[in-house]
């Protein structure tokens, strides 16, 4: 049987720009877009070619833009790192992928000692357009060194910006305006969320990067998160207007630099502040919210500034990790400390 042959005369209908989409299908959508808009944009990571990565957020790409544009590398992230300098140095704009948060502490001496420094030593000769996705954070149940939260790490060393996306219309955009940035930039992905879905216009015309983000609005208390944990800041504000208690929430989504301005006048509003984190709490970016807020707002607080945070103890076997990570009942409490103070 000859096979069937396509109708020529049939034109498809255009694509429309607001579709529903998981935030792994957005980040490759703006990863892809990057790559079209400019041709010096360069991923490289492991198994993100043929594969498409661990997680297929580069799904398609080397078959579409070629294996001089989308690398395979060697299984080596200081590697990864130090050729991406090279490439930066000769105008290109690397996109490294690491496979796995904890896999990133072998290229950690690259990044702090090369790409966080170059821009800064060259008074702005050398730029490092370099962006760095990292895979973050628990709750897949995965082995040792692949769940970790170490965004303070790189939110603590000058020359680096840090951002992490929560929803589907971010990453899509996030990602595009991170590849743009001639500052190098530390990319945060929520694994565990990485197919919850939303709408994304891709017509849109997206907000600053390096900005905070109202979700929504509220008089009791404010809740502030980034990254994975804002989801479950969304779930407790529904959660308390059932006992009729309004929330505001509020995604970082910057975490170097960070913008606390909604924060202030938020809590200048309400009196509370939880601050609602993966990692640990100590010299973490909830506790540097805390200080800040504390020092700004200090006439406005009607209660301490709590944090809900992962423990102080390495991440924990994959049976345990629904204890150490913050979860819904853990931030209502927190909520509930707060009110009743």
């Amino acid at each position: 049987m000859a096979a069937p042959t396509m109708d020529r005369s049939t034109t498809a209908a255009p694509a429309t720009p607001v579709q529903t989409l998981t935030i792994s299908k957005a980040l490759n959508m703006g990863l892809r877009a990057a790559m079209e808009a400019n041709p010096k944009v360069i991923m490289m990571g492991e198994d993100i070619g043929k594969l498409g990565g661990v997680f297929r957020i580069t799904d398609g790409l080397q078959k579409d833009f070629g294996e001089q544009r989308v690398l395979d590398t060697p299984l080596a992230e200081s590697g990864i790192i130090g050729t991406a300098v090279g490439l930066a140095i000769r105008g290109y704009r690397p996109v490294c992928e690491i496979q796995f948060d904890g896999f990133i502490f072998p290229g950690f001496d690259q990044i702090v000692s090369q790409v966080a420094k170059l821009h800064y030593r060259t008074q702005g000769k050398i730029k490092m357009p370099i962006v760095i996705r990292v895979p973050f954070g628990g709750g897949i149940g995965a082995v040792e060194h692949h769940s970790e939260s170490p965004e303070s790490y790189f939110a603590h060393t000058a020359g680096l910006k840090v951002v992490s996306c929560s929803n589907p219309a971010d990453a899509y955009w996030m990602i595009q305006q991170a590849i743009d940035c001639d500052d190098p930039v530390l990319f945060f992905e929520p694994k565990r969320r990485y197919y919850e879905k939303g709408e994304v216009d891709t017509t849109a015309k997206p907000g600053p990067l390096f900005a905070s983000r109202v979700l929504r609005s509220g008089d009791k208390a404010t809740l502030v998160a980034y990254g994975p944990m804002v989801r479950t800041a969304l779930d407790a504000a529904t959660a308390a207007a059932e006992d009729g208690n309004a929330l505001e929430v509020i995604d970082l989504r910057s975490l170097s630099p960070l913008d606390l301005a909604p924060v202030y006048e938020s809590v200048r509003r309400t009196g509370r502040l939880v601050v609602v984190s993966e990692a640990p709490s100590e010299s973490s970016i909830a506790s540097e919210i805390a200080a800040k807020v504390q020092q700004e707002c200090f006439y406005s607080l009607q209660a301490p500034v709590l944090r809900v945070t992962g423990f102080d103890t390495p991440y924990p076997p994959s049976k345990l990790e629904e204890e150490f990570l913050p979860d819904l009942d853990r931030v209502l409490h927190a909520v509930d400390r707060s009110l009743a103070w």
